[in-house]
């Protein structure tokens, strides 16, 4: 008998998606993920057929520093929301997967009860080892996310650097969480990180930290007021919480609801998917345009040679560039 055409194939993964089947999802994911020429066009087909169906989930980025919380704070903010008949997606975004495997792997391990919730699903990020690879990925994954009903995804940073403006730049909301902690602790965050901030929330707040914790609050806050907001239609809180304790995690889901209705009533939202959008088709075609310095053998091969003359002052760089651009055939 003969296979199925790939429009076959892949009206069948788009039925299974927008039906909510978790399998089917996951096969999707993975086409999604492939390297493979032809998975990849099938990929884009894909994603284009269920694009009607993406778009209208809650888009939340989650960042901070080793040991704040993240993956108790995903557990009890998913869980809430489960129980109040969402669908939470968690996603990540690792560029250092690659040789880690993705932490969010161990996390799903201390996401107790999401792993566990039929309504919430868990996935790692590909194990790409780019930046710009994983990211573009990981937001493909979010629109098939959405078109199989989760209308709440969480994007976590596991890694460190400019994978917070990666994440920053796929969600709606970002919220940053910190430890409980003085000066050193401000000082320890990046001004990058801040002003990326919908919210700041200072996880952790009970116990012999909770007036630590309202101190590290109010620094945050007059933090803030030294930068100027990224929105003009919103002013990033600065709250407190215990993940841990289940502790505010409501009234970060109330910031979060509160700052989508006003950036949905000034049209500021609609805009900034928009440009999300034209900054995913250029993430994924500049991941295109490297692929052939990751896979083509004569040009890895030719590459320390050329970076060690560069190095050496043999070979201008622009010189270096017309060499690996003639092989490319650019």
């Amino acid at each position: 008998m003969a296979s199925p055409s790939p429009a076959v194939e892949i009206d069948r993964l788009a039925q299974g998606i927008r039906a909510g089947d978790r399998t089917v999802l996951s096969r999707g994911i993975t086409l999604i993920e492939s390297k493979r020429a032809d998975h990849r066009a099938a990929a884009a087909a894909l994603t284009q057929k269920l694009l009607a169906a993406t778009g209208q989930a809650v888009r939340v980025g989650i960042t901070g520093s080793p040991g704040v919380g993240k993956s108790t704070t995903i557990d009890a903010l998913g869980t809430m929301l489960t129980g109040q008949g969402h669908k939470v997606a968690v996603l990540a975004v690792d560029p250092s997967s690659r040789r880690t495997g993705g932490s969010i792997l161990a996390d799903k391990t201390r996401m107790a009860h999401l792993a566990n919730d039929s309504n919430a699903f868990i996935r790692p990020s590909p194990a790409s080892g780019t930046l710009g690879g994983v990211a573009a990925k990981t937001r493909e994954t979010m629109l098939l996310c959405e078109a199989a009903c989760y209308d709440v995804i969480l994007v976590e940073t596991v890694g460190v650097g400019q994978s917070e403006i990666a994440v920053a730049d796929m969600t709606d909301f970002f919220l940053v969480l910190v430890l409980p902690g003085g000066g050193d602790e401000l000082q320890g965050l990046k001004k990058g990180v801040i002003e990326l901030a919908d919210m700041i929330a200072i996880n952790k707040a009970d116990g012999d930290n909770l007036a630590r914790a309202k101190l590290t609050a109010a620094e945050y806050t007059a933090a803030l007021h030294i930068l100027a907001p990224a929105s003009p239609n919103w002013s990033p809180p600065v709250t407190t919480c215990s993940a841990l304790h289940g502790d505010g995690v409501a009234a970060l889901w109330t910031h979060v609801l509160d700052h989508r209705r006003r950036l949905t009533e000034s049209g500021e939202l609609a805009a900034r998917r928009g440009a999300q959008q034209v900054k995913w088709m250029w993430a994924m075609l500049e991941e295109r345009l490297f692929e052939p310095l990751r896979s083509d053998r004569a040009l890895k091969g030719a590459l320390p040679k050329l970076e060690a003359d560069v190095a050496a002052g043999r070979l201008a760089p622009a010189s270096a560039v017309e060499k690996i651009a003639a092989m490319l055939k650019l």
